[in-house]
């Protein structure tokens, strides 16, 4: 007796295309199981993660960018928009070697973030640390939080 894929039916596949939902999740089987799992956003994808935090005086961007060096990492600033791009670059394959896995991803990336209030453009400074960019955006003075007292009449 051969035993079969369950494929059960959820109301949330019915529908018009429901027969192609199965064909997609029958290809994407037959890959998983010829090639291995294969992330989502493909093999050649690199798409660091990144904090931005909202500080009294600035605003902090901390970008995860492990195996990277630093003369890989590029930072511009234009209006409200932080860009961060650049390359992990594979390392040489030494003939003869047998790879048994292969799962980190190389090939250029970068990332666009809109900064929620204006900063001081020329006052922008970058740290690289243990695989880990900082970049700092102080404030614009307008920007800054003021306190303001209000009677009530």
């Amino acid at each position: 007796m051969a035993i079969e894929r369950f494929r059960g039916r959820h109301p949330v596949y019915w529908g018009p295309f429901f027969g192609l939902r199965g064909l997609q999740e029958e290809m994407n089987r037959l890959f998983s199981d010829f090639f291995g799992e294969v992330p989502e956003k493909g093999l050649a994808a690199v798409t660091p993660a990144v904090d931005l935090i909202d500080k009294k005086d600035r605003i902090l961007v901390k970008v995860e960018l492990p195996g990277i060096s630093r003369e890989d990492v590029e930072i511009s600033l234009k209006d409200d928009l932080l860009t961060i791009s650049g390359e992990k670059k594979e390392e040489k394959e030494e003939k003869g070697e047998n790879r048994y896995y292969m799962e980190r991803s190389y090939g250029r990336f970068s990332r666009t973030l809109t900064l929620p209030v204006r900063v001081k453009g020329e006052k922008v400074k970058a740290t690289f640390k243990d695989g880990v960019l900082e970049v700092t955006l102080p404030k614009a003075e307008e920007e800054k939080a003021r306190e303001v007292q209000v009677k009530v009449e």
